[in-house]
């Protein structure tokens, strides 16, 4: 759209700025802003993005224009009106800068993959893979035959919290069990294979479960440090290039392996209610290669987001024993002793447990925020942004501002029930740990169809306390990590 028309759509022609006026941190040749994040020098770090979004929103404003290199753009939004806005500009391909060096490592492996897949591709080659992948996993009835054997992996995981409890193992860090019950429940729509992540073998440190749950991590922290600043991986294997590569090529050798079992398996047999996996397979719109890139994307975006969310969850709930005793009474009612299953009815009527997860998400998101390269024009705030720009919301950090929520920085899963003025007067942009549009988050439903029931089942069977004098906060490696000791208590109920 041509800028004077864009204006006249939005403001007239005298309230705009142009996007020179935007203010930002200060950008210098050759090094941009990267200055900014040198430790004992600069202000910023990039391993604590929602403090860098609140010290530049408190000194310029909601809209912040940034140069991590000189000429490369990226503007950061504060208001979720913009959000709105940016969202509003996506069309049909909604394109995003991300996971740039695990797109040339896939580009490079065309043997192994038809592209880069459903994270780093942007245009029609993205909305082939996606629309093709979404009409199998987000399927109701889909979804819903999961659940069963969800409860029979939870099960042995409150069973392995049991025994670390009877043999007087005292975790001073729960993270690696949450990683672990990640992503045996990933892997159950990866691959329909079960890893048995709690069982002696797979418990030492060169097990397969072990080594995927490592391969998940090195990528996903790897990803800020290639995609920001000078990508000289694009020339030559830079050590955080050779760690994604390590990494990958584990990840995508199991990923071949278990694939192609399924793909011969699903030769053999003749049968109609197939998994998830066995449908992609059969799919007319996608091939073999495809469905590889698919299940290592899902290990990658599964794993580290729910092991974290859960890890949050729980911290909340211990050191808020008033919530957790409101959970616990409405999930007794919902299942009178240890042993009921979840149903999909239990988790449509656990109201207060969606509450609970809702509320954890809006103090601790997946991630700053959502990224866009703008498809057109926009304006934001009456700035001038132009084609091509990259956008980054700042969720994190607009759901911790009292202009949006009351008490913004306590945890009340109570604001989130319908009865309640929060609930009625949150904006729809403003909470969205999922993602929003046609790029959200592939696996939403199945992802909290897994915590709900994970939830469920564990307050169920413990109470949970926090055992650490330290509060928790996030460390953005790519992903929202909590930056300390996951030092929780789980004490049996009867």
């Amino acid at each position: 759209m041509k800028f004077g028309k864009l204006l006249q759509r939005n403001y007239g022609t005298n309230q705009i700025k142009s996007f020179d006026q935007i203010p930002g941190p200060k950008s210098l040749p050759i090094i941009g802003t990267l200055w900014q994040y040198l430790p004992g020098i600069g202000m910023y770090s990039f391993d604590r993005i929602h403090h860098n979004g609140m010290k530049k929103f408190q000194k310029y404003g909601p809209v912040v224009r940034e140069e991590f290199v000189p000429g490369v753009n990226t503007v950061w939004l504060i208001k979720p009106t913009d959000y709105q806005e940016m969202f509003k500009v996506e069309g049909k391909y909604p394109m995003r800068r991300s996971h740039l060096a695990l797109e040339k490592f896939r580009m490079d492996r065309k043997h192994i993959y038809n592209s880069a897949g459903l994270l780093p591709t942007n245009g029609p080659e993205w909305y082939r893979l996606r629309s093709a992948i979404q009409k199998k996993i987000s399927r109701v009835q889909n979804i819903k035959k999961y659940i069963s054997s969800t409860n029979d992996v939870v099960n042995e995981f409150c069973q392995h919290i049991v025994e670390l409890n009877t043999n007087r193992i005292v975790q001073n860090c729960y993270l690696p069990e949450f990683s672990r019950l990640s992503l045996e429940l990933t892997c159950l729509v990866v691959f329909d294979e079960r890893l048995n992540g709690f069982t002696k073998t797979e418990l030492k440190e060169n097990s397969t479960s072990s080594k995927l749950l490592q391969a998940a991590f090195d990528t996903n922290s790897s990803i800020l440090g290639t995609d920001n600043g000078p990508q000289l991986w694009k020339y030559f294997d830079t050590p955080l290039y050779k760690t994604i590569k390590h990494a990958q090529l584990f990840m995508e050798s199991i990923a071949v392996k278990l694939v192609t079992k399924k793909l011969e398996n699903l030769q053999q047999e003749d049968k109609d209610d197939h998994s998830i996996l066995e449908q992609l397979l059969k799919s007319e719109q996608l091939d073999y290669k495809d469905v590889i890139g698919f299940a290592c994307d899902m290990l990658l975006a599964g794993i580290d987001t729910m092991s974290y969310t859960l890890c949050f969850v729980f911290y909340h709930l211990a050191k808020n024993p008033n919530a957790q005793e409101k959970l616990y009474k409405e999930i007794l009612e919902l299942l009178p002793n240890k042993q009921t299953e979840v149903t999909a009815e239990i988790i449509e009527n656990a109201k207060y447990t969606k509450s609970v997860l809702k509320e954890s998400l809006r103090l601790n998101p997946v991630s700053i925020g959502i990224g866009r390269i703008l498809n057109e024009d926009a304006i934001f705030s009456n700035y001038h942004v132009p084609k091509g720009t990259v956008v980054v919301t700042q969720n994190q950090i607009t759901c911790r501002l009292e202009e949006y929520f009351q008490n913004p920085n306590e945890f009340l899963p109570e604001r989130w029930l319908r009865n309640m003025k929060d609930y009625k007067s949150v904006h729809p942009y403003l909470l969205l740990p999922f993602g929003h549009g046609p790029r959200s988050c592939i696996a939403r439903r199945l992802a909290e169809q897994n915590m709900l029931i994970v939830i469920l089942k564990i307050i169920r069977s413990f109470k949970v306390t926090w055992n650490d004098k330290r509060n928790l906060d996030t460390k953005s490696v790519l992903i929202n990590k909590p930056d300390g000791k996951i030092n929780l208590l789980f004490h049996s109920r009867k």
